[in-house]
């Protein structure tokens, strides 16, 4: 079983992240840059099919060139080899040409199932798994808090309010997985030592066959026109109840639009 599993490098959610003043689109150069926490859990569920089922493990970024790092960790978890999707004409690239040029790159890979995160820790769009299945014309499995193959059937158990559905699909299929589906394993530092001989490929969108014009922030189907830093904290209105507690706190909403 060949599994292509994707990751995104993102940055820190302990950080303070903002907005370029040039483009408006995320400044990633002022905070530190990490694997995208749930693309760990994909990746470990891609370690574990492999163990059982046999068959290669890629990783596949689209990113800066510094997104080899989110592309190496997958290496060191155990993957066998990366794919990273680099060119400065995909900058501020939206969803939907996000999908089309990661659809673009799976495609020149041999695969029977595409794993990835549920969503990314900057975007919280969870759109991308979906887009992406549609663009390839498989099946997409999402939200998955369990995923077993047997044979060509993939089986999940898709995570919702009331429990759980379980959902069939022939491969080859996409599937995104969630926080509840394993605990990632810690590289070992005999992982860690042979990731660095393990090969990343890098790809340009000539390489992926994508027009550069079709691509990007100028020609994105949705872009940020106008943005003001987070203003900031200021002392809360202390409400002292003399028997008008309730209307008095009533008023303070409805002057705040709440209610």
């Amino acid at each position: 079983m060949n599994i292509v599993v994707l990751v995104k490098q993102v940055p820190d959610t302990w950080a303070e992240r903002k907005l370029r003043d040039d483009d408006k689109t995320l400044d990633r150069d002022s905070v530190d840059a990490v694997i995208n926490e749930v693309d760990e859990f994909a990746i470990e569920a891609a370690l574990q099919l492999q163990e059982a089922n046999g068959g290669t493990v890629t990783v596949l970024s689209m990113g800066p060139e510094r997104a080899t790092e989110a592309v190496r960790k997958g290496l060191q978890m155990g993957a066998d080899g990366g794919v990273l999707v680099t060119d400065d004409a995909a900058h501020g690239a939206c969803a939907l040409q996000t999908s089309e040029i990661l659809a673009a790159a799976v495609g020149q890979l041999e695969y029977d199932l595409v794993i990835t995160g549920s969503e990314s820790s900057d975007a919280r769009l969870s759109i991308i798994p979906a887009m992406l299945a549609e663009r390839l014309g498989v099946p997409g499995l999402t939200a998955a808090r369990k995923l077993t193959v047997d044979g060509s059937t993939v089986t999940i158990e898709r995570f919702t309010d009331y429990g759980y559905d379980v959902v069939e699909a022939s491969t080859p299929a996409v599937v995104s997985v969630l926080e509840k589906i394993n605990e990632p394993r810690y590289p070992t530092f005999k992982g860690i030592m042979q990731a660095k001989k393990k090969p990343i490929e890098t790809k340009t969108l000539a390489d992926l066959g994508v027009e550069v014009g079709s691509v990007g922030l100028a020609a994105a189907s949705s872009v940020v026109t106008e943005f003001a830093p987070k203003p900031p904290r200021q002392a809360g209105e202390v409400v002292t109840d003399e028997g008008d507690g309730g209307k008095k706190i009533a008023e303070y909403l409805i002057a705040q639009k709440v209610v």
